[in-house]
């Protein structure tokens, strides 16, 4: 009976997480000024001292483990992908993402340690203290659409340095990097728009991701202010290649319909099917249709003519990723900007059928 206290007294330890909720700051802040801010960083005294007021209300007492271990730093990034094979094929299109992270990590003198979604044992990443190996590597950068949501959360509340590669603002306290979706989609629809089209399609698939949602804003809102603001204008898919067919394009067009978009996914289903259905319809782009992507094509279809749509700086989103988990290991406040994705023009797109521009 005398080992129960001490038990419940090491689950019930408050953690920097909940001082940093209970002050209004960052993990990161929190960290610095109970850390005796070694680095030196500036911080408003206002801050520190609502930093050392919650962490007595909360009764905060550093984990002497966790110090050590925070101390025991070997320099090494772990890499932990959401994919039963680790994308190192060029034509993956996470690949350039790692690029960049090699690139960066090398030049800040970081060695990097790569998890896959499944390990040799056959844990895949889904399964309960799947994620618990990363904690080999002093933090970890995190590629996927799908993320075990519970798992992240537990290496967060440790405060166990991570970035996710792609918006993850639904999960609390975990950092991201990230491309300006919204801000690109919008500029596809506005150049259609220009080009004369006022009925647009976007086919996406059916799921909550934050990439998803972020080209799905933009998109509806430069529709409403460049063309005809339609609800049925989003079309969501589990499953692209059934939906979208041949018969499906000549019923939208038939409505008045005249361009489509897909988005890119780690699948590129949607703008497969899309593709697949145009040309099953016996129509050409754009002399028939327009078509556009919000991403690059998938690795089949890119020898086909180049997409109207934009591209994603993945190299620079991987060197965004290290920087930022880099500053965290050291304890240094440090954000890092959406990153801008460049407009292509490619020759998809057009003015629709009997108007000339």
């Amino acid at each position: 009976m005398a080992e129960k206290g001490p038990s419940r007294q090491r689950r019930g330890r408050p953690r920097q997480a909940e001082v940093a909720r209970l002050a209004g700051v960052s993990q990161t802040t929190v960290s610095l000024v109970l850390g005796g801010n070694k680095q030196g960083i500036a911080l408003h005294e206002e801050t520190r001292a609502r930093v050392l007021t919650a962490a007595r209300e909360l009764g905060y007492v550093p984990d002497p483990a966790a110090r050590r271990l925070a101390a025991a730093r070997n320099n090494l990034l772990g890499v932990f992908s959401f994919t039963a094979t680790f994308p190192t094929a060029v034509e993956h299109s996470y690949y350039p993402i790692l690029v960049g992270v090699e690139q960066e990590a090398a030049a800040q003198g970081f060695d990097l340690v790569l998890f896959t979604g499944s390990s040799p044992g056959g844990a895949q990443a889904g399964d309960p203290g799947a994620l618990n190996r990363v904690r080999l590597a002093d933090g970890c950068l995190f590629l996927g659409r799908h993320v075990p949501d519970d798992q992240l959360r537990r290496l967060v509340a440790d405060g166990y340095p991570a970035v996710h590669i792609g918006r993850r603002d639904a999960l609390e306290g975990l950092a991201w990097v990230g491309a300006d979706y919204v801000a690109a989609s919008a500029e596809v629809v506005r150049h259609l728009a220009g080009l004369g089209h006022r009925r647009i399609v976007l086919v996406r698939e059916d799921d909550e991701a934050p990439a998803s949602t972020d080209r799905e804003h933009g998109f509806r809102t430069a529709l409403a202010a460049h063309a005809a603001d339609d609800p049925a204008a989003v079309v969501r898919t589990a499953h692209p290649e059934q939906h979208v067919t041949a018969a499906w394009v000549r019923d939208r067009l038939a409505e008045g319909v005249t361009a489509f978009v897909a988005e890119e996914t780690d699948t590129g289903a949607a703008w497969r099917a899309l593709h697949t259905a145009v040309a099953a319809a016996g129509l050409a782009a754009p002399d028939d249709v327009s078509l556009a992507l919000l991403g690059s094509p998938p690795a089949d279809l890119a020898a086909a003519r180049t997409p109207t749509g934009f591209d994603i700086p993945r190299a620079d989103l991987g060197a965004a990723a290290v920087r930022l988990l880099i500053a965290q290991l050291s304890g240094r406040e440090h954000t890092e900007p959406l990153v801008a994705c460049a407009f292509r023009p490619g020759t998809t797109a057009g003015p629709p059928p009997g108007r000339t521009g």
